[in-house]
């Protein structure tokens, strides 16, 4: 699972932070901003349960294939609920620059930029982080970082278990991500281990047009 990629912090243990802070700055203003208390309950049950999960995760004592497969189950929870609760309350009436600084969001910019079919062409580069885990890096082979189309990147990837065939091209990988982040983390379930992930970019721009497909390139999942 991509530690999405988007307004949400990229590591586990940032989004358990800014849930909690969630729960403290939507709780003072849960009246203004119209939260419903059962809400801000269900926020705090499903941040306890992720920090719970996470220990057991993390722990060398209680690390097991249910503990992992639990632990990204919870986070899955905790984010969709931060998602819907930000879709809910924080967008429908629009907060205040102030508000939003204060949830750890960036304020929205109502100046619309420009944005053509993105031309660039990028490939990605990959790293160590720990196990189950892989960071990615994207490098541009043609193209320029700062032009306005070039607002984003579609990270498309197939995990491939060994004797298994391998995507023959970028268009066969089947599961994609999208981050505006060059640098952004990519965590796999407890089974992974061992196999074999392909990986291919796509520049892609706010309105969803895709430039030209990048090298593909693989990794070991450790």
């Amino acid at each position: 699972m991509s530690q999405r990629s988007d307004w949400l912090p990229a590591g586990r243990e940032g989004i358990l932070v800014m849930a909690v802070d969630w729960h403290s700055v939507a709780g003072t203003n849960a009246g203004a901003w119209s939260i419903p208390p059962a809400v801000l309950q269900g926020l705090d049950s499903l941040t306890q349960a992720a920090d719970k999960a996470l220990a057991a995760a993390k722990n060398e004592t209680t690390r097991t294939p249910v503990a992992t497969a639990q632990c990204k189950e919870a986070f899955d929870a905790l984010s969709d609920a931060m998602r819907d609760m930000k879709r809910r309350y924080f967008l429908t009436p629009p907060l205040l620059d102030s508000d939003y600084i204060s949830l750890g969001l960036k304020p929205h910019d109502s100046t619309q930029t420009a944005s053509g079919t993105p031309t660039a062409q990028v490939m990605v580069e990959t790293y160590l982080v720990g196990r189950h885990e892989l960071g990615i890096r994207i490098m541009y082979v043609t193209g320029n970082m700062l032009d306005p189309a070039n607002k984003g990147y579609r990270i498309w990837y197939s995990v491939v278990a060994p004797g298994e065939t391998p995507p023959a091209r970028p268009d066969s990988l089947n599961k994609s991500f999208y981050t505006m982040r060059r640098k952004d983390l990519i965590q796999f379930a407890y089974d992974d281990s061992g196999k074999t992930v392909y990986f291919a970019v796509q520049v892609e721009n706010s309105g969803g047009k895709q430039g030209p497909w990048g090298p593909m390139v693989s990794a070991l999942i450790p």
